[in-house]
């Protein structure tokens, strides 16, 4: 009866496998597994090949059709750049916005000095999201901001991962929500991922933001926890980036949270337009929000479309790097187009076996004359691309399959010359700090640990 039980389980699976495939490899793999080992394929699938999002675009388009289009808001629309750039506009299913100001902020303290300056200044509303949220010494900095921010009567609406923050505390949550502050898992509403817990593993929001009064918000690599301060032995030194914005592309990220925030709790925010910014500034900027429940998976192609009109440079970075073969065959053409790419990459791992299989993906990079760059002073988190002198993205993304394709993100494409500039000189500062790795030290490496390496790379599709 269990045997028969899980065969009609993995026809079920088969069936919807057969209905949404992307790949015929993949589908072939999970196909012949469900026919010959029923038990525990059935199991894998559902956690690793069943998406359980195909309503959020429904919610996207409840959040999006209900917003009222201003004349101020289609005057600041960029049709230049979203003409030079379409492939990421229609992507992002969102427009290029001008009169932004764009911050780089550089590590922990800067990033979170200016956030925490954001939110003491908050009038109206706030907008927290972190993939990781800690109760820790900068979580408990986090939560005395807003409480007070709450008390002085400003809307504070906080979402979190429920995997990546599945450390929280009840004691934190039930804080927030007696200052008025209202914080939620990201799969709050759908019980069907909360209550089964792995089938919630594989899907995760990995966006963090932060939006003060629809006028300024910030995004990057940073979480919610002393280790983005430099502050964890295991770690040392933390090198992240974030991004801030001030201007019309911060209400995209309002936007963004709206959708974000619907999908959790069922509830339309439905938040005020913001008021006008005093000193508008000149940088376009589009705010791409990706993730599984997109028709086609428009963050790998607006990174391949970026990677493949890249002449002179291709610099990127990122704490993970585990590509598929569409992003490799794109990387090994910019190589031979003559391409200076570059990949910085941190020396230490924080997960062994993405790590490992980073390894193994960095190894044939260099094999193939791409520069591969280890990180020394620290643990490199930040994820920045920059492509010749045209654009440069900061965001969410890391260069794996699962940001790609699988986790929720978000990025922040700038066709700025100024954001060019400052990005260059930010990442030249970095590469000061790297060590290159060799083709001699590739050749040489012990075949035990390469091995290793290369066994851990065949998880590439789910790392």
């Amino acid at each position: 009866m269990v045997l028969a039980g899980f065969y009609a389980l993995a026809i079920i699976c088969a069936v919807r496998e057969i209905s949404v495939s992307r790949t015929s490899q993949g589908s072939i793999a999970w196909l012949v597994s469900l026919a010959f080992l029923p038990f525990p394929t059935t199991i894998v699938y559902l956690v690793f090949g069943w998406k359980h999002f195909d309503s959020y675009a429904q919610t996207r388009m409840q959040v999006r059709a209900s917003r009222l289009i201003r004349s101020e808001d289609l005057a600041v629309i960029d049709r230049e750049a979203g003409a030079q750039w379409p492939v990421q506009r229609r992507a992002a299913g969102m427009p290029f916005l001008a009169g932004n100001t764009a911050e780089l902020l550089v590590d922990g303290e800067a990033t979170f000095e200016s956030i925490f300056e954001g939110i003491a200044a908050a009038r109206t509303y706030i907008l927290v999201q972190f993939y990781i949220l800690k109760a820790d010494a900068l979580g408990q900095r986090l939560a005395a901001a807003l409480m007070e921010r709450a008390r002085a009567g400003v809307a504070v609406y906080m979402l979190y991962d429920d995997v990546g923050s599945s450390g929280l505390s009840r004691e934190f949550k039930d804080r927030m929500w007696a200052e008025g502050i209202r914080i939620f898992g990201f799969n709050h509403r759908h019980k069907f991922l909360r209550l089964f817990g792995p089938m919630r593993i594989n899907y995760r929001n990995h966006r963090k933001s932060v939006v003060v009064d629809g006028k300024v918000a910030w995004t990057g690599g940073a979480n919610i926890g002393i280790e983005y301060l430099g502050e964890d032995e295991r770690f040392g030194a933390w090198r992240d980036t974030q991004l801030k914005l001030e201007g019309p592309a911060a209400s995209s990220v309002a936007l963004i949270f709206e959708e974000d925030w619907l999908w959790a709790t069922g509830e339309a925010l439905n938040l005020p337009p913001p008021d006008p910014v005093d000193e508008p500034g000149h940088v376009s900027a589009l705010v791409m929000a990706t993730g599984p429940a997109d028709k086609l998976e428009a963050c790998a192609i607006a990174f391949a479309d970026v990677i493949g009109k890249a002449q002179q440079r291709l610099w990127i970075v990122s704490p993970y790097f585990v590509p598929d073969t569409d992003m490799r065959t794109a990387l090994y053409a910019a190589i031979l187009r003559g391409v200076d790419v570059r990949i910085m990459l941190p020396a230490k791992p924080d997960h062994l076996l993405v790590w490992l299989a980073s390894n193994a993906h960095a190894d044939a990079m260099v094999e193939h004359d791409i520069a591969i760059y280890r990180y020394q002073k620290g643990f490199l988190h930040q994820k920045v691309l920059l492509m010749d002198d045209k654009i440069a993205s900061v965001g969410t993304v890391n260069f794996d399959n699962r940001s790609f394709a699988i986790n929720f993100e978000m990025t922040v494409w700038m066709p700025d010359p100024s954001v060019v500039v400052s990005v260059e000189k930010m990442l030249e500062t970095d590469f000061a700090n790297c060590r290159k790795v060799t083709r001699e030290e590739v050749l040489k490496r012990h075949p035990i640990p390469r091995f290793i390496s290369q066994a851990a790379r065949l998880f590439s599709p789910i790392l």
